[in-house]
């Protein structure tokens, strides 16, 4: 076996007891059942290149991999939860760029390629951009849940663009029912909910530049193309007969039981708008797709801006430069390695070249059809953002809006309080 190609604290459950070293060495966010979803991908590397190679998880991942790369010894390969925390890598040298052509690779396989290349693509130490991340393993937030069985005795069918969503939320109204579930509340990051809401509202107003442009503070916050979209929230939020429990509730309601409205007798509400985990907060034997299901949050059709995605995902990088470590990112690129993700849970991808039929579970391949028709995928903003901003004062604004305050002056003290950072 090769030397080790690295020996921090995080490789120390790896090499404790005197094991073999390993030919790569691979660490990243996953502990208990999904550390066992990442090893049956692992061993399908393992079995096609005949490498040792060994994985360690922590939930202490954004702290531990900073310490290991400043200590330089770091793994061969890193999988980043956020795109941020890889980029401030990078513009510190901690990252190897990705093989020449990954990046065209990705432009002509994934859905909305040239998304997928734009958040792996940082700065290094020298201000110049270069494909660093590559993304493996998404999640999808533009989702609107809502239980059959309503609509169809209501009489109402899914809205395919904006203008129908906002005309089956008046159409609700008028038949005397209440048309959304929102809450905001979730101890001490309350308001983040409808940070999402505002982000998804953004790439459905702007273009994605606008939107790029927005998270890197390139506009103000109080830009009026913001301000639009946290408008564009409120037409949802802040009135009273358009969500359960009346707009002033919407703050104070926590966001893991603001969907049970959904399944209420009388239904206490028709749509809740929320990421693809919201059903482990569904009543205990909700069976998705039957018992509830979901729509894509749609674009407007006058808009043409095609079909945005917000979501997250996984960014795999070279921390630790070896051969083994691009022959690594090479085979994440294949459909086995999507395959080995797919045939176990809660692994959606932009590859267009899988076959859907390996996905373990239906509503996966529903979600994966809406990532697969993205025109337009873009991360969370509120992760990418600076903290004191996306984990602070968006989320505080966003509860002070739905409790009356205007859009621009939210919108202002959000700049401010990020203008305080610089």
């Amino acid at each position: 076996m090769k030397t080790p190609y690295f020996l921090g604290t995080a490789a120390a459950a790896l090499i404790a007891g005197g094991a073999q070293a390993a030919d790569l060495t691979v660490f990243g966010p996953w502990l208990g059942p999904d550390e066992v979803q990442v090893q049956k991908v692992i061993d399908v590397f393992r079995a096609q290149s005949g490498l040792d190679v060994a994985y360690v998880g922590s939930d202490s991942f954004e702290q531990q991999i900073m310490i290991d790369a400043e200590a330089g010894s770091a793994p061969n390969v890193a999988a980043f939860p956020q795109p941020g925390l890889a980029a401030g890598l990078a513009a510190r040298g901690f990252l190897t760029p990705l093989a020449a052509g990954t990046d065209d690779w990705v432009r002509e396989n994934y859905a909305a390629g040239q998304s997928w290349v734009d958040l792996g693509t940082f700065a290094d130490k020298d201000g110049n951009d270069q494909f660093y991340g590559f993304f493996y393993k998404a999640d999808v937030k533009s989702l609107v849940w809502y239980v059959p069985e309503n609509f169809e005795d209501a009489g109402y069918e899914v809205p395919t663009t904006m203008e129908e969503l906002k005309a089956l939320t008046d159409q609700i109204v008028a038949d005397g029912g209440t048309p959304w579930c929102i809450g905001l509340g979730s101890g001490g990051a309350t308001g983040w909910p409808a940070t999402d809401w505002v982000e998804d509202m953004m790439l459905r107003t702007q273009p994605a530049d606008v939107y790029d442009q927005w998270v890197s503070n390139e506009i103000a916050f109080d830009d009026p193309r913001v301000i639009a979209a946290i408008e564009e929230f409120g037409a949802f939020a802040r009135k009273d007969d358009y969500v359960a429990g009346g707009a002033n509730a919407v703050a104070s309601t926590d966001f893991r039981d603001s969907p049970k409205g959904l399944f209420a007798s009388p239904a206490q509400c028709y749509m809740h708008r929320q990421a693809a985990f919201i059903p482990a907060f569904f009543p205990e034997g909700t069976e998705v797709g039957v018992d509830a299901d979901f729509f894509y949050f749609p674009a407007y059709e006058s808009k043409d801006l095609g079909s945005p995605v917000l979501g997250a995902g996984t960014v795999w990088g070279i921390t630790n430069d070896s051969p083994e470590a691009h022959q690594f990112i090479a085979f994440l690129q294949s459909v086995e390695a999507h395959h080995a993700w797919m045939e176990q849970k809660g692994f959606l991808t932009p590859h267009k070249g899988v076959d859907l039929d390996k996905f373990s579970d239906p509503t996966l391949r529903k979600m994966n059809d809406i990532l697969l028709n993205a025109t337009t995928f873009r991360f969370d903003a509120s992760d990418l953002m600076h903290p004191g901003v996306g984990a602070g004062s968006f989320w505080t604004g966003m509860v002070d809006y739905t409790g009356g305050k205007s859009a621009a002056d939210v919108a202002g003290e959000i700049q401010s309080s990020w203008d305080a950072l610089k």
